[in-house]
C-alpha cells in the first residue's frame, strides 16, 4: 500500500482566459481554415474559464527554435519543480510538520514536453538536500497518462518497500511545444486546451514512520492499479518530432475510445478488486477535455459530482498533461467532511495508446 501524504503545486505567472486564448488562435489560425469561426467555439464550448502559462502571451507570437524553446523548459522546470517539492515536503494543510529532504528515498519524475539529459530531477538535487543515495526513476513520453502511471510505480516500489518515502513529481510546460506555424486542427484544438502545470505528490509506504505527521481525516491509500495498452493505437495521440520541435497529435476518436474500449477495462480493473462501480463515490479523472469528460460520465454511469473535482480543475487550469491528476487529487484531500465515499477511482489517458487507473480508499485516521 501506499500514501498520498502530501501534494505540493508551482503556478506559472502568466494567466489568461478563454476568451484572450481565442482572439491570439483566431489571429494565428486566419485564412488556414474555411470554418475557423466554427472551430473556435471549442475556447467557449470548452468548459475552460482560465489556464497559467510560463511565458507572457507575447513571446508565443513570435517563433522559437527548439534550442530556445527546450532551453526555457529546463529553467522553468527546475524553477518550478523545486517549488513545488519544497511545498509538498512542507505543506501545513496536510502536515503537521515539515519532511526533510533527507527522508526521501527515491523520486519520480513526470514529463513529456521537454528534454534534458540530465533529466530534471537531478538539477533539482543539486538545489536541495537530498542524500546523495536517493534514487532517481523518470519516465518521459506517457503524456496524459504520467502523473497516473507515477503514483502507479510509487505504489510499486512502497510495495517492494513499505518504510520509504518517495517523490512523485511532475512538471508540464505544454506551453513551450506550441508551434506557431502547425496551422493543423490538432494544434488548434490543442491551443484551446493546454496549460502549464507542476504539481508533486509525496508518496510513503505502509510502515513509514512519516504517516504519524499526517492532518488529514481521511488519508487517501493507493490501494491498486492497471495498465491497459491499446495496441496499434499510436495516431491517436502523442507528438510528431521534427525539425523545430513537437507537433501534437490529437485524435477526435479519443471520446469514442472512452466509450468502447475504456469503460469495459474500468469494470474490469473493479471486478478483479471486488469493487462494483456503485461503490465509487468519486471519479477523480484527468480531465482531458470537456468531451473527455462527459465520456466517462456516459460510459460509466457516473452521477454529476462523481467528477466534480476534476470539472473544476479544467475550468481553472486547462489541460495540464499529466500534472493535471495530482491537481484534481489535491482539491479532493482539501475538501472538508465530515464523512466522504470510501472509494474513489482516478486514472488517465495517454500516447501508446495507454490507460492508467488507481483505486484509491479513504482511510478516516483516528
Amino acid at each position: 500500500m501506499g500514501y498520498i501524504l502530501s501534494c505540493g503545486t508551482s503556478t506559472p505567472a502568466y494567466e489568461i482566459n478563454q476568451e484572450t486564448g481565442a482572439k491570439f488562435a483566431e489571429e494565428m489560425f486566419r485564412g488556414s481554415f474555411k470554418d475557423l469561426p466554427r472551430l473556435l467555439k471549442a475556447f467557449q464550448n470548452g468548459e475552460i474559464e482560465s489556464r497559467q502559462f510560463v511565458e507572457p502571451m507575447e513571446w508565443y507570437s513570435s517563433e522559437h527554435s527548439l534550442e530556445e524553446k527546450n532551453s526555457r523548459y529546463c529553467t522553468h522546470a527546475v524553477q518550478h519543480g523545486t517549488v513545488a517539492v519544497d511545498r509538498a515536503l512542507n505543506n501545513p494543510d496536510f502536515l503537521y510538520s515539515g519532511v526533510s529532504c533527507s527522508e526521501i528515498d527515491a523520486i519520480f519524475f513526470i514529463s513529456s514536453t521537454g528534454l534534458s539529459t540530465p533529466s530534471i530531477d537531478a538539477k533539482i538535487i543539486n538545489h536541495l538536500p537530498f542524500k546523495e543515495s536517493v534514487k532517481r526513476i523518470p519516465v518521459w513520453g506517457l503524456g496524459c497518462a504520467g502523473g497516473a502511471s507515477g503514483l502507479a510505480r510509487a505504489l510499486d516500489y512502497c510495495k517492494a518497500y513499505p518504510d520509504a518515502c518517495v517523490l512523485v513529481l511532475s512538471v508540464e510546460l505544454c506551453s513551450l511545444t506550441f508551434q506557431r506555424g502547425d496551422l493543423s486542427k490538432s494544434n488548434l484544438i490543442g491551443t484551446s486546451l493546454f496549460a502549464d502545470g507542476i504539481a508533486c505528490m509525496l508518496v510513503a509506504g505502509s510502515e513509514s514512520h512519516l504517516l504519524e505527521l499526517s492532518k488529514l481525516r481521511f488519508m487517501p491509500n493507493l490501494k491498486a492499479s492497471k495498465s491497459v495498452f491499446m495496441r496499434n493505437s499510436e495516431e491517436v495521440m502523442g507528438w510528431d518530432v521534427k525539425n523545430d520541435g513537437l507537433h501534437v497529435v490529437f485524435s477526435r476518436d479519443i471520446p469514442a475510445i472512452i466509450q468502447n474500449w475504456l469503460g469495459p477495462n474500468v469494470r474490469t480493473f473493479l471486478e478483479e478488486q471486488g469493487v462494483s462501480p456503485e461503490q465509487i463515490g468519486m471519479f477523480l479523472a484527468h480531465p482531458g477535455g470537456k468531451k473527455v469528460l462527459d465520456a466517462y460520465t456516459k460510459t460509466l454511469n457516473l452521477n454529476d459530482d462523481a467528477l466534480l473535482h476534476s470539472r473544476e480543475i479544467l475550468r481553472k487550469h486547462g489541460n495540464m498533461s499529466s500534472a493535471t491528476v495530482f491537481y484534481v487529487i489535491q482539491r479532493a484531500m482539501k475538501e472538508k467532511y465530515s464523512s466522504r465515499p470510501a472509494l474513489s477511482l482516478s486514472g488517465a489517458l495517454g500516447p501508446g495508446f495507454c490507460a492508467e487507473l488507481l483505486l484509491i480508499k479513504w482511510e478516516e485516521m483516528e
